[in-house]
């Protein structure tokens, strides 16, 4: 079983562990993964996009907004190094749409413009060669928090680490060094952004 099946059979179990268990039922009843010309495109795009991650998009195509049977639906599925706090997956048509779209608002950022604000120094200050991917928004239509694959780190980066964008506070942070890594620091914490509040209300 690769970390993406054993990711999702885990999220499943938490799901039902905290009286999600009819949510989760009705979105696994018409959810599917990606298309074989989408995950091609989104390759072509980000060339070194981790296995990990395709395999996830196999499985689902996303759970931001993303329609299913005919019907936007949305779904918690993902959560960061903020325990607690919920994110969903963007579709691999959405991770292309939103290509350098950090790039046009994040540049103060990128280059360090205020010395208040943290950014980690494994992530780069040349907004030219930044290439992140896009791959999750937090619960509030990621106007908070968003998470990226990074595939321009520094040198005191590793390629494909993990970074999180945080606002108010603003701040940039690598939370883990891969997507892999990523995963299983969620199944560590037990999928703790899954729980009787945070579900409460979704239907």
């Amino acid at each position: 079983m690769n970390i993406a099946q054993k990711y999702v059979d885990g999220l499943k179990k938490a799901y039902y562990e905290n009286d999600g268990e009819e949510l989760w039922d009705s979105f696994e009843r018409v959810m599917h993964g990606a298309g074989k010309e989408d995950l091609e495109q989104l390759q072509a795009v980000y060339p070194d996009i981790p296995d990990s991650l395709l395999q996830l998009l196999e499985i689902v195509d996303g759970t931001y907004w993303r329609e299913y049977a005919g019907k936007k639906l949305t779904l918690l599925f993902l959560g960061s190094d903020m325990e607690g706090y919920p994110y969903f997956l963007l579709s691999a048509r959405q991770m292309m749409d939103t290509k350098d779209s950090f790039q046009s608002w994040g540049d103060y950022l990128i280059d360090r413009e205020f010395d208040d604000i943290p950014v980690d120094e494994g992530i780069c200050d040349d907004l030219d060669k930044l290439c992140w991917l896009h791959f999750s928004d937090c619960v509030n239509n990621g106007g908070t928090s968003q998470l990226f694959i990074d595939f321009s780190p520094s040198a005191e980066g590793k390629k494909g680490q993990i970074v999180r964008y945080l606002h108010d506070p603003d701040e940039l942070v690598i939370i883990a060094d891969s997507f892999d890594e990523y995963l299983q620091m969620l199944m560590e914490n037990e999928y703790d952004f899954i729980n009787e509040d945070s579900l409460d209300g979704w239907d």
